[in-house]
C-alpha cells in the first residue's frame, strides 16, 4: 500500500461526509463497467480508467454503493494538518493516485488523498479464501461469540463497579464512553468471585476480527477511522462471517447426514421428510444470502452496510425458516422414536457423529441450527443498530431489518407453539371429567399457562382445626390464558372438575403474619365461578417460589417487586445469563447465553421472575443460571439500547404509545 512520506504526531478528528459523485467512486464505477463488458476478473491490480470529469476536486469522498442503495453516510476520519500532500506512486491504481495520474487531485486536501489511498475494493479471491478458511462450525462460532460477550460485560462491570465503589460521587458523574478508562481505586472492595468460563480454544480455527484482516492491516484504514466506526465494522463483519459458518454447518448436515446412502435405506421417506423438513430450501436461501453479503464485502474493505440485504431477505425469502421451525415438535418426536425403535438408525447416527467433521457435535445440534440462526441474526442486527449514528439512514435501514426479523422470529415461535399447544389441549380434554357443567377446553385461542398440585385448606382457622390431620387436602389446577379449572385427581390419571372461573375474574393475595403452619399460603378469590357466585380458596404451595409463581400467573396485573415499564426509564436490577436453561414449565423462560434480563421479582429460594430485554419475553428461571450486573451505568446503557432498538419509526407515535401504556399501568 502507498503511504505518505511523513505524518504528524498530533492528530485532530473530524468527520468527512461521503457522497457518490467523487473522483474515487467514478473510477471504481468505470472499472465495474469494464468488468461487465467482459474484462478479466480476479486481478487485484485493476487497470486505471480515465475519469469522467476531473473538475470536482474538493468533493467529499463516497463509497461505491449500488444504485439501489443510495445511502449517504459518513465515515469519521482523523486528519493530519501537518502531513504533506504528496504520496508515493503505487503499482495498484485506485489505491494510490498521484497528481500526474489524476491531475484533478493536485489541489485536493491531504485527507482526501489519504482516503483515496486507503479505501478500496477488497480482492474477491482474498475474501473468498477467508470464507473458505473459517474452521468453526456455527455451533462453535456462536458459543465462542456469546462467551466472549459475557466476559466483556464481566470485565466492564468489575472495573467500573470497582471505580464507582472507590469514588462515592461517581454515580452522580455524567456517563462516559465505554472505551474510556476510569481510575482504579487504591483498595477495591471484596466481591464474590465470578464463575469462570473456559472459552473455546481451537488452534486450527479462524475466528478473525475485521481489523485483523491482512487487507485492513496493510491498508492503513484503521488510522483514519474513528473507534465508533471500527466497532460498527466489526458488528457487520460478525454478521457476514457467522453466516458463512452457519452455511458450512448446514452443508455438513445435508452432505454428511441427510444424503448418506445407508441412512436413506434405513429411513422411510416420510420419516426422512419429518426429520430434515425443508432444510434444502433453508440452505439455498442461506447460500444466496451469503453470496450477496460477500459481494458487499468485495465492494470495499470498509463495509458500507449489510442491513439493507438483511431486510430484503427477511421480507422476501426467510419464510423458509417459518416452515422449518414450525415442524420442530414433530421433528423432535420422530428423532426420539427413531433412536428408541430402530437400532440400525441409532448405530449409524452414532458412527456418523464420531466423524472428525462433526467436532463431537450430535445430530440434534445440527437439526436445530435454523431456529438458532434466525434468532441470532436478530441479535446481530440489534448489535449493528446500537452502533450506527442516530437519526441516520443506516439507522433507518437497521430498524427496518430488525422489524422484519422480529416478524419472522415471532412467526417461528407461534408455529412451534401452535403445534405443541394443540396436542396438549387434546390430551388435557381427554383426562377431564366434569362434576359441574361441562366447559369446552379445546380452542384455537386457548393455551396452558400453568398446571400443578396445591393444598386446599379445609375448615375454619381454629386451634382445634389446625391440630387435625386433614387440615389440607390436595387439589389440581389447570390455568389457561383465559380460564381456570379446579380439579381433584382421581384414579386412572383422570381429573374431576368441581369449579372454574374466567381468568380475568381471579384475585390472589398473600396472607400476612404467616406462622409455620400457614407458610406459603395465599388466598385465591373467584369473583364469579361456575355457579355464578363468588368463591374463596385458601391454598398452600410447596415453597415460596411456587407460591409466587402461582400468584403471578393467576393475577398477572398484580404489582411485582420491580415495576416492568417504569424500569425501562429508571434503574432496574439486571442479570445476564451465564449458563443456558431450558424451560421445564409453561411459566418458565428458556435462557440463552449472554441474555440480559430485568428482574421483576425474586424469591428467597433462588428463583427470579424476569423480562428479557431483546424480546420482552417474561418468565421464571433459576438464579444460579445468571449473574447480576452490579454497575448502574451498564444497566442504564442496556436499557437505553433496548429502548432504541424497539422504538417506532415515528418518535412522536412511540412517545404517545408509551404514555398511554404508563397511564394504563398507573390506573391499575
Amino acid at each position: 500500500m502507498p503511504h505518505t512520506d511523513q505524518e504528524a504526531q498530533d492528530k485532530a478528528s473530524h468527520t468527512k461526509p461521503i457522497q457518490r459523485n467523487s473522483t474515487f467512486n467514478r473510477a471504481v464505477r468505470l472499472r465495474s463497467r469494464g468488468k461487465a463488458r467482459g474484462t478479466s476478473e480476479g486481478n487485484p491490480g485493476y487497470p486505471a480508467d480515465p475519469l469522467e470529469n476531473e473538475n470536482s476536486v474538493n468533493e467529499p469522498l463516497t463509497l461505491n454503493l449500488p444504485q439501489s442503495r443510495k445511502h449517504l453516510w459518513r465515515i469519521p476520519i482523523q486528519t493530519d494538518p501537518g502531513a504533506k500532500r504528496t504520496s508515493e506512486s503505487s503499482s495498484t491504481p485506485g489505491n494510490g493516485a498521484t497528481p500526474e495520474e489524476f491531475p484533478a487531485l493536485a489541489d485536493s486536501p491531504t485527507t482526501l488523498t489519504e482516503a483515496l489511498q486507503m479505501i478500496h475494493p477488497i480482492p474477491a479471491d482474498s475474501w473468498r479464501n477467508l470464507i473458505e478458511q473459517i474452521g468453526l462450525l456455527y455451533q462453535e462460532y456462536r458459543d465462542k461469540s456469546t462467551l466472549q460477550e459475557i466476559e466483556t460485560r464481566r470485565q466492564q462491570d468489575a472495573e467500573i463497579q470497582g471505580a464507582a465503589d472507590g469514588c462515592p460521587s461517581s454515580e452522580e458523574a455524567p456517563e462516559e464512553d465505554e472505551g474510556e478508562e476510569e481510575e482504579e481505586p487504591a483498595s477495591p472492595p471484596e466481591r464474590k468471585a465470578l464463575p469462570q468460563i473456559c472459552l473455546l480454544s481451537n488452534p486450527h480455527s479462524r475466528f478473525n476480527l475485521w481489523q485483523d484482516l491482512p487487507e485492513i492491516q496493510s491498508s492503513g484504514v484503521l488510522d483514519i477511522l474513528q473507534p465508533e466506526e471500527i466497532r460498527l465494522q466489526e458488528a457487520m463483519f460478525e454478521l457476514i462471517t457467522s453466516e458463512a459458518s452457519y452455511y458450512k454447518s448446514l452443508n455438513l448436515l445435508v452432505s454428511h447426514f441427510m444424503e448418506n446412502e445407508r441412512l436413506k435405506k434405513i429411513l422411510h421417506p416420510s420419516e426422512a421428510h419429518i426429520l430434515f423438513s425443508n432444510v434444502l430450501d433453508v440452505m439455498a436461501v442461506s447460500e444466496r444470502f451469503l453470496l450477496e453479503l460477500e459481494r458487499r464485502m468485495e465492494e470495499n474493505i470498509v463495509i458500507s452496510d449489510v442491513c439493507d440485504i438483511v431486510y430484503r431477505y427477511a421480507a422476501d425469502h426467510f419464510s423458509v425458516y417459518i416452515t422449518y421451525v414450525s415442524n420442530q415438535t414433530y421433528q423432535e418426536r420422530t428423532y426420539k422414536q427413531l433412536l428408541q425403535e430402530k437400532a440400525a438408525f441409532r448405530e449409524l447416527i452414532a458412527q456418523l457423529e464420531l466423524d472428525p467433521k462433526c467436532r463431537g457435535l450430535p445430530l440434534s445440534s445440527f437439526l436445530i441450527l435454523p431456529f438458532q440462526r434466525i434468532t441470532r441474526l436478530k441479535l446481530l442486527v440489534q448489535n449493528i443498530l446500537k452502533r450506527v449514528e442516530e437519526r441516520s439512514e443506516r439507522e433507518g435501514t437497521a430498524l427496518d431489518a430488525h422489524k422484519e426479523l422480529e416478524l419472522v422470529v415471532k412467526a417461528c415461535n407461534e408455529g412451534v407453539r401452535k403445534m405443541s399447544r394443540t396436542e396438549q389441549m387434546i390430551s388435557i380434554q381427554k383426562k377431564m371429567e366434569f362434576k359441574i357443567k361441562s366447559v369446552p377446553i379445546i380452542s384455537h385461542s386457548r393455551w396452558l399457562l400453568k398446571q400443578g398440585e396445591l393444598q386446599q385448606m379445609s375448615g375454619p382457622k381454629t386451634s382445634r382445626t389446625l391440630r387435625t390431620k386433614k387440615l389440607f387436602r390436595e387439589i389440581y389446577l389447570f390455568l389457561f390464558n383465559d380460564l381456570l379449572v379446579i380439579c381433584r385427581q382421581i384414579p386412572g390419571d383422570k381429573y374431576q372438575v368441581f369449579d372454574s372461573a374466567p381468568r380475568g375474574l381471579l384475585r390472589a393475595e398473600e396472607l400476612e403474619d404467616q406462622g409455620q403452619t400457614l407458610a406459603n399460603v395465599f388466598i385465591l378469590r373467584l369473583l364469579e365461578n361456575s355457579d355464578d357466585r363468588e368463591a374463596t380458596y385458601m391454598l398452600k404451595a410447596s415453597s415460596q417460589s411456587e407460591m409466587k409463581r402461582w400468584m403471578t400467573s393467576l393475577a398477572p396485573n398484580r404489582r411485582t417487586k420491580f415495576v416492568s415499564f417504569t424500569s425501562r426509564l429508571l434503574d432496574c436490577p439486571q442479570v445476564q445469563c451465564v449458563h443456558p436453561y431450558v424451560a421445564q414449565q409453561p411459566d418458565e423462560l428458556t435462557l440463552e447465553l449472554a441474555d440480559i434480563l430485568n428482574i421483576l421479582d425474586k424469591t428467597e429460594d433462588g428463583w427470579i421472575f424476569g423480562e428479557r430485554l431483546h424480546d420482552q419475553e417474561r418468565g421464571w428461571f433459576p438464579s444460579n443460571m445468571t449473574e447480576e450486573i452490579l454497575n448502574p451505568k451498564i444497566r442504564s446503557q442496556n436499557l437505553k439500547e433496548c429502548f432504541r432498538v424497539h422504538k417506532m419509526d415515528d418518535p412522536q407515535r412511540s412517545q404517545n404509545k408509551d404514555r398511554r401504556k404508563l397511564g394504563s399501568r398507573n390506573r391499575q
